[in-house]
């Protein structure tokens, strides 16, 4: 497992720095524990799957609390998977490889929960665009700048519109928003990238 732990945080990623810190504890039992980063990796698309079983089968606003909780522990092993690796000693490219898959793939099923709620072109659209800003960071990073992370519609966002349609019922309107807000964090993201490498 090879996290990064990532720059130029904006929007909730601000609140990074604090939230590692406040599970520094479990980080350090984890590691005496001898728990696999990968597993946290798995684990987290694991909580986005329960998360999006709680959106599509529970009525609003019973769905918001499951919500919540799975998305917030998603979060969580998405911030420990790569720190518990750079703690242990134990990155390497491969995991690297799997943790920006598990994230991916946490980013589509949580999405998925919205198929029984709002139309197919909508979710499919929605989930395209929530790819975009990571996709654009990792180009980013592939030409050599730093990895950008954060809003203003980032991965923290994106979960919290998500448990706020589990709350409302809102389905389709908080859709366009994660569509709309991942297309300009894009955007944001990919002029900050070309204003940089276009320096170098």
């Amino acid at each position: 497992m090879n996290g990064s732990p990532g720059s130029h945080g904006l929007g909730l990623y601000a609140l990074k720095p604090w939230y590692a810190a406040k599970l520094s504890g479990v980080r350090g039992a984890l590691a005496r524990r001898g728990v696999s980063p990968d597993a946290l990796t798995a684990a987290g698309v694991g909580c986005a799957a329960g998360a999006a079983a709680a959106l599509a089968w529970l009525p609003a606003p019973l769905a918001a609390l499951p919500a919540a909780v799975l998305l917030a522990a998603r979060l969580a092993c998405a911030n420990l998977d790569g720190a518990l690796a750079r703690d242990t000693g134990r990155t390497t490219r491969r995991g690297a490889l799997l943790n920006e898959l598990g994230d991916r793939a946490a980013d589509l099923v949580v999405l998925a929960g919205f198929l029984p709620l709002a139309p197919l072109w909508l979710v499919a659209t929605a989930a395209l665009a929530a790819t975009l800003p990571s996709w654009v960071s990792l180009a980013g990073a592939a030409a050599g700048a730093e990895r950008l992370n954060g809003g203003p519609v980032g991965k923290t966002e994106r979960c919290a519109l998500v448990v706020v349609a589990a709350a409302s019922g809102l389905a389709a309107p908080v859709l366009v928003a994660i569509a709309a807000g991942s297309a300009l964090t894009a955007a944001a993201r990919c002029g900050r990238l070309w204003g940089e490498l276009g320096t170098r």
